[in-house]
C-alpha cells in the first residue's frame, strides 16, 4: 500500500485535527465544549452573585455607620449650641435672647446649605449629555426657518 500524499488530488481531505467530518468524536468535542461554556458561565454568575451579596452587606454597614455618625454629630452640635447659650447667659444676655440667637444661627446655616444644594442640583440633570444627545436635524430645521 502506498503512503498518501497530501498533494495527491485523489486523497480524501482530512478534517481539522485529523478527524473525519462525520466522526462521532467531533460531536463529542462540541458537546464537551458546550458543557465547558455552561460551566464557565455558571462560575461567572456565581461569582457575580457572591460579589453582589458582599456589596449589599457593605452598603448596609455603610448606611448604618452613616446614621450613627449623623446622630453623634447632631448631639455634638446640640452640645455646642447649648454651651454657646450658657456662655451668652453667663455674660449677661437674657436666656430667651440667647436661645433665640442660637435658633437664628441654626436657621441661617440651614438656609446657606439649602442654597448650596439648590445651586448644585442642576448638575444632577446631565445638561451637557442631554444637549449632545439631541438630534442634529432639529438644530438644522430651527436654523432654516425664517
Amino acid at each position: 500500500m502506498e503512503p498518501t500524499n497530501a498533494l495527491d488530488p485523489r486523497a480524501e481531505p482530512a478534517a481539522v485535527g485529523g478527524a473525519q467530518p462525520g466522526d462521532p468524536g467531533l460531536l463529542e468535542d462540541a458537546k464537551s465544549l458546550w458543557y465547558e461554556v455552561l460551566a464557565l458561565a455558571h462560575d461567572r454568575l456565581t461569582l457575580a452573585a457572591l460579589e453582589t451579596r458582599l456589596a449589599g452587606n457593605s452598603l448596609v454597614t455603610m448606611i448604618a455607620a452613616g446614621v450613627m455618625i449623623a446622630v453623634l454629630l447632631v448631639s455634638a452640635w446640640l452640645g455646642i449650641m447649648g454651651a454657646g447659650v450658657l456662655w451668652l447667659i453667663s455674660i449677661g444676655v437674657m436666656a430667651s435672647i440667647a436661645m433665640l440667637l442660637a435658633v437664628t444661627a441654626n436657621v441661617v446655616l440651614a438656609l446657606i446649605l439649602y442654597a448650596v444644594i439648590h445651586r448644585q442640583s442642576r448638575h444632577l440633570q446631565f445638561p451637557a449629555t442631554l444637549r449632545s444627545l439631541r438630534p442634529v436635524t432639529s438644530k438644522l430645521q430651527a436654523s432654516d426657518k425664517p
